[in-house]
């Protein structure tokens, strides 16, 4: 199923994602231009990475070091944009395919994210978070390279367990690149994120956590006795829905998207909760724009 009409891939590249921090391998000062090249002031050098424009390959320094590198000018920022997309079991709900579908929208997300980046010459990274083995996509520059992230995109599907926590850890410690990131997920694992937003952020990491969840997951259309089945674990328990149950479980939604709010807020972390009956489009363009992350 196509992600994006070409109206919309249009209107995305009028777009830039910013980062509060110049990150490890940017230039100093804060990012001032999304234009890249525009300035004929040389300010440094930075590694060759695939889909970079072979007309800025210094040969000179190749010919010298047997090693490409690429010429940054005054204006340039070296911004590394990343996105890690949960993919687990839960993620595949409601199990019918439409834009509503947890794993979906996130997909929608990242693609409109990955877009703007490689529109903006930022190096972009995605990542499917999975028990059975993430699967990676990039490091690539530029806006050429977007039909292929759709591509890896639209191939994508949820199952199996994922360790938050583990995930985020292992990323942080062998990711090169600091930058940027996105954490796309409905937070529902049983060891929790906590560990692992620290662990990025101690690396030099500046996080955005968007926090998607259904709308039945939210105010549940049940009633009377029903059992419950854990998509991951397979776990069962049977309970009673009743006008006192779902206050219950109400209250403590409530409560839980307001530790994490919390949690964020004391970090500095970009926090997003939705569900996905929220106009993605309305995110990008509104959402984030007054979190300070789009421009």
């Amino acid at each position: 199923m196509k992600l994006f009409n070409e109206a919309t891939l249009r209107k995305l590249e009028q777009l830039s994602l910013v980062a509060g921090q110049v990150r490890v391998g940017m230039m100093k000062g804060d990012r001032r231009s999304k234009k890249r090249g525009t300035s004929i002031e040389f300010a440094d050098y930075r590694n060759y990475v695939r889909g970079d424009d072979l007309r800025r390959l210094d040969w000179n320094v190749y010919a010298r070091l047997e090693r490409p590198f690429i010429k940054l000018l005054e204006e340039e920022e070296d911004l590394a944009v990343h996105i890690l997309v949960d993919s687990s079991a839960s993620m595949a709900w409601p199990d019918v395919t439409t834009d509503e579908q947890k794993l979906r929208y996130a997909l929608l997300l990242t693609g409109a994210l990955g877009h703007i980046a490689l529109s903006s010459g930022d190096l972009t990274l995605v990542t499917l978070l999975r028990s059975e083995g993430n699967q990676r996509w990039g490091p690539y520059r530029g806006q050429q390279n977007s039909l292929r992230l759709l591509q890896f995109l639209e191939g994508a599907a949820a199952a199996g367990i994922t360790d938050l926590n583990l995930s985020l850890q292992n990323y942080a410690l062998r990711a090169r690149r600091p930058g940027l990131l996105f954490i796309i997920s409905d937070l529902l694992s049983p060891s929790g994120y906590q560990e692992g937003v620290a662990t990025l952020q101690s690396r030099g990491y500046e996080v955005g956590l968007i926090h998607v969840l259904s709308p039945d997951e939210v105010e549940p259309p049940l009633a009377g006795d029903v059992k419950l089945i854990d998509v991951e674990t397979g776990l069962e328990a049977e309970i009673t829905l009743d006008a006192s149950t779902q206050g219950q479980y109400l209250a403590r939604l409530q409560e839980w998207r307001g530790e994490i709010e919390a949690f964020c807020r004391g970090r500095n972390v970009h926090y997003v909760p939705l569900t996905t009956d929220y106009p993605w489009e309305k995110l990008i363009l509104q959402t984030l724009r007054v979190q300070g992350v789009v421009k």
